[in-house]
């Protein structure tokens, strides 16, 4: 069975507790097939004729990664299940909207869900048909959620694999393309980077996706180093998924500054995944005093074993973040958010996350380091 992830930390005061879940929150970092509820897991798999020796302790670990990866290859290895179960449009509907729905309850207002389209298409279910169950999926968890009291924002991002054909991934682009006005905001390249280091390789599906109008991010530094951030930069992202290492090389971290580029940061993810032998030396604080754009998320719930708000309160207790920095980073996430095609929305949201934290002394009041 996979050991389950645990960080060990201190214990935050039951206020600043209350605070984090009451916090307006934004996630730019979340995959789909990271996060599934096991239930939901166990459901499908025996409905399709696979895990049937499982129960939901089973499944749950099966989900899990193992708390020690030896490298990015390892962590991706937990993913095998849940691919292989959402290979149809209802599976990819249903484990979307839960999703919308468990991150309503963590008190967060707007979500980028990302998901690999290609990925899903074994059994024959097409680009276009599975794009269209995750739009769906997403509409139908925010309407539940907003019938419980809880209102977010959503939206999804698709992922091209670095192990793809380019052409393969340029059809991922053109079909994401046409869904732009129905929720689907920005494109993306994942996937082993030690195998398929140079994201050059997509340069036109990168092209098909910005000419479409979505917003370009690129998973970079899992692997790699410090070289492997700046590689990314070769296909001109808006924001870069990870990017941890940036840390160790000063003239990247001013060009990350100087081209206003966001680090959307996951250091409980990065310690699992072997980036950092310890959470507490993960490079977050570092270059966010040192003025590099950042945000915080999850990547993978399930994955994981985690939640926003825990990662907060990670940021605070381990980290060495200070509320008023961690706010500052959760604000940033609105300000880089994939709502290029709206911009009234975001602006909204900005105002509804500014009017809470004007209450809040904890806040808007600046602590040292």
């Amino acid at each position: 069975m996979t050991e389950r992830f645990r960080v060990q930390r201190p214990q935050l005061d039951i206020a600043t507790v209350d605070l984090l879940q009451r916090m307006p929150k934004a996630e730019l970092h979340l995959h789909l097939d990271g996060s599934l509820r096991p239930q939901t897991a166990l459901d499908l798999a025996r409905a399709r004729g696979s895990a049937s020796d499982l129960d939901v302790d089973a499944m749950r670990s099966r989900l899990s990664a193992p708390a020690r990866c030896a490298d990015q290859a390892e962590l991706l290895r937990a993913f095998a299940l849940p691919i292989e179960i959402l290979q149809d449009g209802e599976a990819l509907a249903r484990t979307t909207a839960e999703l919308v729905e468990d991150v309503a309850l963590d008190g967060t207002l707007y979500t980028e869900m990302r998901w690999a389209p290609a990925l899903h298409t074994r059994r024959g279910l097409s680009l276009r048909d599975g794009i269209r169950a995750v739009v769906d999926g997403a509409r139908a968890g925010i309407v539940t959620a907003a019938g419980d009291g809880h209102e977010v924002t959503i939206r999804l991002i698709a992922v091209a694999m670095r192990s793809h054909d380019p052409d393969l991934n340029a059809d991922v682009a053109s079909q994401a393309a046409r869904f732009r006005g129905e929720g689907l905001s920005g494109f993306d390249l994942a996937g082993p980077e030690a195998a398929h280091p140079d994201p050059l390789t997509h340069r036109r599906a990168f092209e098909i996706a910005r000419g479409g109008g979505l917003g370009i991010t690129v998973h970079a530094g899992e692997w790699g180093g410090a070289g492997q951030v700046r590689r990314a930069l070769s296909v001109d992202p808006t924001r870069i998924a990870h990017g941890a290492p940036a840390a160790d090389d000063p003239s990247l971290v001013a060009e990350l500054i100087a081209r206003g580029v966001t680090l959307d940061l996951c250091p409980t993810s990065n310690l699992q995944a072997g980036l950092v032998g310890r959470l507490e030396d993960h490079p977050l604080p570092r270059l966010v005093r040192a003025g590099v754009p950042a945000t915080l998320s999850t990547d993978d719930r399930t994955v994981s074993d985690l939640t926003l708000v825990r990662e907060y309160e990670r940021a605070l207790t381990t980290l060495g973040l200070t509320l008023s920095e961690l706010w500052r980073v959760n604000r940033h996430a609105l300000e880089v958010a994939f709502l290029q095609d709206d911009e009234g929305l975001r602006t909204q949201l900005l105002r509804t996350f500014d009017d809470w934290a004007a209450d809040e002394p904890a806040i808007t009041t600046p602590s040292s380091a």
